[in-house]
């Protein structure tokens, strides 16, 4: 599934929009003008923009959360998401979910969700209504190594393997439940190893190459439509900031030098390097898309800082559907 230059164009624009919001967000929150806390998503943007890429009308996500990312991806508005982060009510969630609780269910996205692990159980009851509805549609799944280990995720994969649900389970491993290394809470290497126990493939995918996330996640998405079940789609990746926030908490996890070697490795600039070899997208032109997309972040920031806190006596609304 070889990408045009307009899937190229696409993914690149995808990518920076994701990087410049989290970078924005960082920032903000750094200076405390954003209250409580951020997981950024600054690094991965590869994996986010390559799975949705292949999602359209009537697909779902479900996030994390370190979801910002993925609701960029599917085609998240900026004014709405910073306006959410900054507790305004002209936020996705009218102000009272904050960054963890992001969503917007006409593009899709059930929610990121602040309980690790949250999200399997979630994304298996969508892609069963969609199998029960004879639909065309797939749900994504995006979740990290540590929730893995999660029950709530063997169940759901066990669920998603014996009805061949139409879901492709994004595993974004970016070596870390938290600040605990992967060899540390997990005997194996490879979670992609995980699915043969529920009966469905399981893809490793260098989630640092945008193309190779595509072209895989692309394979089960167009797997997942025809019927035949669900893929384990793990993405090698990492994330450049910390855990919470930019700067972190103080825990001292991981080298400088491992951080610096993942950074040269930068989704972003690998891509950018692959459109100029192919001449399709050149410096000028790269810093093009990215002054349009800072504009885009900046209007946005504008807006939501003049946007009104929530109403209190709107405290209760929206608590229960209705």
């Amino acid at each position: 599934m070889t990408p045009s230059p307009e899937t190229l164009l696409d993914l690149h624009r995808r990518m920076l929009r994701i990087r410049l919001f989290e970078e924005e967000a960082g920032r903000l929150s750094e200076a405390g003008r954003i209250p409580g806390a951020l997981h950024l998503y600054v690094g991965e943007e590869a994996v986010a923009a390559g799975v949705a890429a292949h999602l359209g009308q009537g697909d779902q996500v479900t996030s994390t959360h370190r979801g910002h990312g993925h609701l960029v991806a599917v085609g998240g508005d900026f004014r709405r998401m910073f306006a959410e982060l900054f507790g305004r009510a002209t936020g996705y969630c009218r102000g009272k979910g904050g960054s963890m609780h992001i969503a917007d269910m006409d593009l899709g996205m059930l929610g990121a969700n602040g309980i690790v692990g949250g999200g399997p159980p979630i994304a298996v009851g969508a892609a069963f209504s969609n199998k029960y509805r004879k639909t065309q549609n797939v749900t994504a799944c995006f979740f990290g190594d540590g929730a893995s280990n999660e029950g709530s995720f063997h169940e759901a994969a066990n669920m998603a393997g014996l009805y061949r649900l139409p879901l492709i389970f994004v595993c974004e491993n970016n070596g870390f439940g938290e600040f605990t290394r992967q060899d540390r809470h997990q005997a194996i290497r490879d979670i992609a190893d995980r699915a043969a126990g529920y009966g469905f493939p399981g893809v490793v995918v260098d989630g640092m190459d945008v193309i190779a996330v595509y072209e895989a996640a692309g394979e089960a998405i167009a797997r997942a439509r025809r019927g035949e079940g669900p893929t384990l789609l793990e993405c090698k990746t990492y994330r450049f900031y910390d855990h919470v926030g930019v700067r972190g908490m103080g825990v001292v996890y991981r080298s400088d030098d491992e951080v610096r070697a993942w950074r040269e490795r930068d989704p972003i600039t690998l891509l950018e390097r692959r459109l100029a070899e192919l001449g399709i997208l050149d410096a000028p032109g790269a810093a093009a898309v990215r002054d349009q997309v800072h504009a885009e972040v900046r209007e946005a920031v504008a807006f939501a800082e003049a946007s009104p806190f929530p109403d209190p006596a709107t405290l209760t609304e929206d608590v229960y559907a209705s």
